[in-house]
């Protein structure tokens, strides 16, 4: 699968990003031929973890206030709880999801990183996964939850979600489809 030519946007937030949920697709694109490109609220640095545990930290390539949807092919959200649940707190980072799914760019999301997609309001009528604890907030915004490996939902935008680091390998594979 190549992506050459392809600028794929990551969005976090400043911390509590699950490292595997970042690393292994940033990854995967890199290899791809892809560009990878970190995008968060503030300059500077991320910081990562392993669970609860505070592990590496990556620099940012672009804040919320200079990415737009035009600049990238695709987005992709990575989990950890507190990452979750700051990115869907900055109206720029709403804002960047909605233009994404208003533009039909493939979005892949894994674990906690899709609680910004309920907040955009692009999930009414959408098939999805994630961490279990996420399943009653997906209903809510009108979405189909299932507990499944990886799902690839072909809407207005096609839509690639995983539950957790376990389902990384299937989740990268299916992004990268998408992307391609």
């Amino acid at each position: 699968m190549a992506l050459n030519d392809k600028t794929i946007a990551l969005l976090v937030g400043p911390e509590g990003i699950e490292q595997a949920e970042l690393v292994e697709p940033w990854k995967a694109v890199s290899d791809a031929g892809g560009t990878p490109k970190l995008i968060s609220k503030e300059e500077g640095e991320v910081q990562a973890f392993n669970h609860l545990t505070p592990a590496d930290t990556f620099p940012v390539d672009a804040t919320l206030g200079s990415a737009s949807a035009e600049q990238y092919d695709a987005l992709v959200l990575p989990g950890g709880v507190a990452n979750g649940d700051q990115v869907r707190t900055f109206p720029e980072a709403v804002s960047l999801v909605k233009a994404f799914a208003d533009a039909g760019k493939p979005i892949a999301v894994i674990c906690h990183g899709g609680w910004v997609l309920i907040e955009a309001g692009v999930l009414d009528g959408r098939k999805l996964t994630s961490w279990p604890s996420l399943q009653t907030d997906y209903r809510n915004a009108g979405a189909t939850w299932v507990d499944e490996e990886v799902v690839v939902d072909d809407g207005p935008f096609t839509l690639v979600s995983s539950r957790k680091p376990d389902d990384l390998a299937a989740f990268n594979r299916e992004l990268l489809a998408a992307f391609e």
